[in-house]
């Protein structure tokens, strides 16, 4: 069994990852910004972890001891158009979903090498290969994690270290209820926010991620892109077959 490391574990997808893999017998370690959201996880370690804080990223892989798998996890969105988006919320999406996973990365690469193997799986998202109005500062984020997914896959297999991106599309959790909104009500773009609903589709919920997290840490050669669920794979499909052209966009939307 492995020790894994998860950030971002207090809620939502990560959580449910933290109990699939403890459940499946491997040592996990789950971590978060407040520790105490953590206390009733059934997992081996609870640390306090902040992906954009570089002293408690390096406290968090030390108190961590070895660590066979990173799961990248933590991350956040926001509504607004690219028009009007304050941009230092741009600036926080990506200190987070992007820098903070690129940080934790770093920080646990160097033992991996050294030991000759290692697996770092991102949490990303449909949207990492596509895009949705008025979340595009969030797809934006996800599109440069998967660049430098990507490119660890590169750089790092020669080392024996594995690199999978798991892309869910819609989840059943209150990311996009605790999300930062920016449309006011007289915006010209208010209607469009109104119709992000219909974009959503068919929700698969967090535990259903987890077991694709899980199945992805347990294959001996996992692919260096997995769509979780159905919807996604029908998403990414269409989006691999759309012409380069124009922009793709999902059904859904009367815009």
């Amino acid at each position: 069994m492995s020790s894994v490391l998860i950030t971002g574990a207090s809620r939502g997808i990560g959580r449910a990852i933290a109990v699939e893999l403890a459940h499946r017998g491997h040592r996990v370690i789950a971590t978060a910004r407040r520790p105490e959201t953590l206390a009733d996880l059934p997992v081996d370690q609870r640390l306090p972890l902040d992906v954009t804080d570089q002293a408690s990223v390096d406290q968090a892989v030390k108190d961590a001891g070895e660590i066979d798998v990173l799961i990248s996890n933590a991350g956040a969105t926001v509504r607004a158009p690219l028009e009007s988006v304050p941009l230092a919320e741009v600036e926080r999406l990506y200190r987070l979903n992007t820098l903070g996973a690129l940080r934790v990365a770093q920080a646990v690469l160097p033992a991996m090498r050294e030991r000759g193997s290692g697996r770092l799986v991102f949490v990303s998202s449909i949207q990492g290969r596509l895009v949705l109005p008025m979340i595009g500062p969030y797809g934006a984020s996800k599109w440069a994690l998967e660049a430098i997914a990507e490119t660890l896959a590169i750089e790092t297999g020669r080392f024996g270290i594995k690199v999978s991106i798991v892309q869910p599309g819609a989840v059943s959790t209150n990311g996009a209820e605790q999300a930062r909104t920016f449309v006011e009500q007289d915006s010209p773009y208010a209607p469009l926010y109104r119709q992000l609903a219909a974009l959503r589709g068919e929700v698969i919920t967090s535990e259903q991620v987890a077991a694709v997290v899980a199945d992805t840490v347990e294959r001996p050669e996992p692919p260096l892109r997995v769509p979780a669920g159905m919807p996604a794979e029908r998403a990414l499909k269409a989006r691999k077959e759309a012409p380069e052209s124009e922009p793709f966009r999902l059904a859904g939307i009367d815009w």
